[in-house]
């Protein structure tokens, strides 16, 4: 008869929950995965199936006790941790969903809306179709797995219970919020500078011809050329996404401090 004592029971949950505590709040935040398509209980396996693959490989964990004051900072750490690596990563979506936005609500297709299933919202469908493209090309680019792959770096290189992020980190990844508009604001950049020069042909119509109802001549242009930016525009959507998760991934090397 097996029999297990105090100090065993001890060194499983630190060698094992500490790491799951991590990988837990990255896949609970990242795009696919952690929205509201993919079952709660569907996560918690997959993060148990990476943790117990991962967790005889990594460095000895701290020797504190389970039900200690310090072990449940350490656990809250870990999961602010990987939330926080799953966030950024999802700021990268959100970045083509806020050009969508930007695209629909200058052409006037920012009319048609739907029910976003991931998040449970209402968007437009411009946006839904962005998301979706960015999606599948995510998983295409195995995005997913680069994303595993830099959070079990991130053991080696912030060891569990060696302390986290500074306040100069935590400010980089507010300027991270900004660098999302910016991004958003480039990708839209073309099919506005489209409709600026549309609009100002209309007023120019206005001036020469007052005769015109530009209002009910102008609405349906507008649409029937954004549509058309778009349609000339969506095949560098790919490139565009490709170059952003290259600087994405490029930041979280950096931010969990990999050489």
């Amino acid at each position: 008869m097996l029999e297990f004592t105090a100090l065993d029971l001890n060194g499983w949950v630190t060698q094992y929950f500490y790491p799951f505590a991590r990988i837990a709040g990255c896949l609970g935040v990242m795009p696919l995965l952690g929205s509201k398509l993919v079952p709660r209980q569907i996560r918690i396996l997959l993060s148990v199936f990476i943790t117990l693959i991962i967790a005889p490989l990594l460095p000895d964990m701290p020797n504190v006790d389970p039900m200690s004051v310090a072990s449940f900072l350490i656990i809250f750490q870990q999961m602010l941790i990987g939330i926080v690596l799953g966030f950024m990563v999802e700021i990268v979506t959100q970045v083509f969903v806020l050009a969508g936005q930007l695209i629909a609500m200058q052409t006037g297709l920012g009319i048609a809306t739907t029910v976003d299933p991931t998040q449970g919202v209402s968007v437009v469908v411009v946006s839904q179709w962005f998301l979706f493209l960015i999606s599948l090309t995510f998983l295409a680019l195995n995005g997913h797995l680069i994303v595993i792959e830099v959070v079990v770096e991130s053991f080696y290189t912030m060891p569990i219970g060696a302390g986290a992020w500074t306040a100069e980190d935590y400010g980089r990844m507010v300027r991270w919020g900004g660098w999302m508009f910016a991004s958003a604001l480039i990708i839209a950049l073309p099919a506005l500078t489209s409709l600026l020069i549309v609009n100002f042909a209309f007023g120019v119509m206005t001036r020469a011809a007052p005769q015109l109802n530009i209002f009910s001549l102008g609405f349906p242009v507008t649409m029937m050329v954004g549509l058309a930016i778009i349609w000339l525009t969506i095949g560098e959507l790919g490139t565009s996404f490709h170059n952003l998760l290259e600087t994405l991934f490029e930041f979280l090397r950096s931010l969990i401090r990999t050489p």
